[in-house]
């Protein structure tokens, strides 16, 4: 039997376009795949940069008097008695730890 040259058959040219279909199909898949990503990325920083605008600014620690300064200490307790912060046997008690 003679092998004929020239074009490829029917089946050559349906192998050949099932390749192209393939490659195309893949190629189109993995565009898409990035490009989900880049979108989920960029949602992503949307909504941390969100929720850093409405986020509480951080509290700054309450500074301790300087030092065993038994005076400012006892003032400080006066002040939170006066505010109602702490009761009579509170203030009483917690000026007694001073104090000893």
């Amino acid at each position: 039997m003679m092998r004929r040259m020239g074009r490829p058959g029917l089946i050559g040219t349906m192998a050949r376009t099932a390749v192209i279909a393939g490659t195309a199909t893949a190629t189109s898949n993995a565009v898409s795949r990035r490009q989900q990503a880049r979108a989920q990325q960029q949602a992503d920083a949307a909504a941390y940069q969100e929720e850093q605008q409405y986020a509480p600014p951080p509290q700054q620690p309450v500074a301790a008097p300087a030092g065993d300064d038994l005076v400012a200490k006892i003032q400080e307790l006066a002040q939170l008695h006066q505010q109602g912060v702490l009761t009579d046997a509170e203030f009483a008690a917690a000026k007694q730890r001073l104090l000893t």
